[in-house]
């Protein structure tokens, strides 16, 4: 396959699994000989975290709809070289998509964009988003099934057009490890049970209905709450409020999740809005966990109810609690949803998976422009 040069364009300022899954993405298309860079404003999180996956980034004030942002596009723009004809655009957010759309309307330029779509709230169905989204893109992708039925019935996009590439993870790395031994490493307690979440801390990841949940179990069960983010204070005041203080572990963001996955004994994601398929459940899965998650976005498609894990109401703390007593109450269920889960992550989750389908399709829309 000849070498693409692909141009990743995230305005977000915040960090979660959309950005890490840039990077990785970008990270795993550059080991396979693509060269590949990151336009993002300098405050942006994913503009420090760039180097850790070993990502070319670039500063441009792109966090915002504005002329500024605009005219550094347009500039950024005119700079690069189109004699090789082998460049596309991956666009992630509103802002770094218009800016991105725009500037090459402006230059007449027929750099490919493919829009990547990683979360299921709805987009506007009017006219400029319409041909945002139909005509400045060549391509759509979406994190997950519903995502892309969602935007074939908001917005009239031919279904040759937009696919479904969720998130891979590395299958050799997330595997089942020592709980005991991970956990006297991690300072956590060998004597309890404990239920556990890997999330940006945010509203609609749930975690109010995850701590209110715990209230309603037994002091042996413990819970811990891997990530950081505008809520933290508003958690650590309910856990307060609920006297779970010493029974919840809140270690903030961690740039190795995998050994605290390893040490839980249940996670728990009761997500009830804006998800695509989420990477730490998929994480979670590969390490042999049971889950209890909703069917927030595309959830249901990597968790099946009674299949692969246990499905519960969003927003409602009580049916959590019930979904999780009952793993609790049934080792044989923990180990057949366990079992069942890695299985299913193994075969259509993996890293390798996600990087064949996005170099297939800067492929695609890079032949389709020299044509």
């Amino acid at each position: 396959m000849t070498p693409l040069d692909i141009i990743h364009t995230e305005s977000s300022l915040g960090w979660g699994g959309q950005e890490i899954r840039i990077l990785s993405e970008a990270a795993g298309l550059q080991d396979r000989g693509h060269r590949v860079r990151l336009l993002c404003p300098r405050e942006a999180r994913i503009h420090d975290e760039a180097s850790r996956f070993g990502v070319p980034v670039e500063a441009l004030p792109i966090g915002r709809k504005n002329l500024k942002g605009l005219a550094s596009t347009i500039r950024w723009i005119r700079s690069q070289d189109p004699a090789a004809g082998r460049s596309v655009f991956n666009t992630h957010s509103s802002t770094d998509s218009w800016l991105v759309a725009l500037g090459l309307q402006a230059l007449r330029r027929s750099f490919p964009i493919v829009r990547t779509r990683h979360i299921s709230a709805r987009v506007a169905r009017n006219r400029l988003t319409r041909w945002l989204y139909t005509s400045a893109a060549s391509r759509v992708v979406t994190t997950g099934q519903a995502l892309r039925t969602q935007l074939i019935d908001d917005l009239g996009i031919a279904s040759g057009r937009i696919d479904s590439v969720p998130t891979g993870i590395d299958t050799a790395r997330f595997v089942p490890g020592d709980r005991a031994a991970t956990r006297a490493n991690l300072g956590l307690p060998s004597d309890k049970t404990l239920v556990g979440i890997v999330a940006t801390l945010r509203s609609w990841k749930g975690h109010r209905y995850l701590i209110e949940a715990l209230a309603g179990l037994p002091d042996g069960i413990g819970l811990v709450i891997v990530g950081d983010g505008p809520q933290r204070e508003a958690l650590d005041a309910l856990v307060a409020s609920h006297g779970l203080t010493e029974r919840t572990w809140m270690p903030g963001n961690q740039a190795d999740v995998l050994p605290w996955l390893q040490a839980l004994d249940v996670f728990a994601l009761p997500s009830y809005a804006n998800e695509g398929v989420p990477q730490a459940l998929i994480q979670a899965m590969l390490v042999q966990l049971p889950c209890v998650t909703t069917t927030a976005g595309s959830i249901s498609e990597l968790a099946r109810h009674e299949e692969t894990a246990l499905l519960a109401r969003a927003q409602d703390a009580g049916d959590l609690r019930e979904s999780i007593e009952r793993l609790l109450a049934d080792p044989a269920l923990r180990e057949r949803l366990g079992a069942a889960a890695r299985a299913h992550c193994l075969a259509s989750y993996s890293r390798a998976q996600m990087l064949d389908s996005m170099e297939n399709i800067f492929q695609t829309v890079v032949e389709d422009v020299r044509k």
